[in-house]
């Protein structure tokens, strides 16, 4: 049995144009998807320290921190996404103009927002990028590509505690 699946590997690698082995269709829809998603966790990160960096007010201290806490588990995840999308043979975001054209998330670039309105978009924020990380995950699914599903598996809990302490911070 291991012998006959070694063999189908060696004669379907040989074939196989790209770096992946996922139907060359399929790889693409699961890179733009991805793309959407790097594009948004730039957008929700630069929010967050935008926040992180203008917050005030009596609980200045905790909002601030958890800002910041946020603020570097979003970027953390960025390299893994577009790598992600690499590894399915497809190319990723290239500039600020190209996250621009991809993102979904709304920027903020208004002089003052309070601290609760900070925590209320920045929840929904993250709770829009869960929305995504699941039609993400149905692409990665239908493609069969596995490991794409399951790093999403990962970013979308992580998305969903952020998203949970928000709401728990601002009650």
């Amino acid at each position: 049995m291991i012998e006959k699946v070694q063999a189908m590997t060696k004669t379907s690698a040989a074939t196989v144009p790209t770096i992946s082995d996922l139907d060359e269709c399929a790889a693409i829809t699961v890179a733009e998807a991805l793309k959407i998603i790097l594009s948004d966790s730039y957008a929700l990160y630069i929010k967050t320290k935008n926040f992180h960096w203008h917050v005030s007010g009596p609980c200045f201290r905790d909002y601030h921190l958890l800002l910041d806490e946020q603020a570097g588990q979003i970027l953390a995840a960025t390299d893994a996404i577009a790598e992600r999308a690499r590894k399915t043979g497809n190319t990723t975001i290239r500039s600020i103009g190209d996250i621009a054209r991809h993102q979904t998330i709304k920027d903020n670039d208004a002089e003052f927002v309070t601290p609760q309105d900070m925590l209320g978009e920045l929840r929904a924020d993250n709770l829009h990028m869960v929305e995504l990380l699941r039609r993400a995950k149905e692409v990665a699914d239908a493609a069969k590509d596995n490991a794409t599903s399951g790093l999403i598996d990962t970013w979308t809990d992580e998305a969903e505690r952020r998203a949970w302490f928000l709401f728990e911070i601002s009650r």
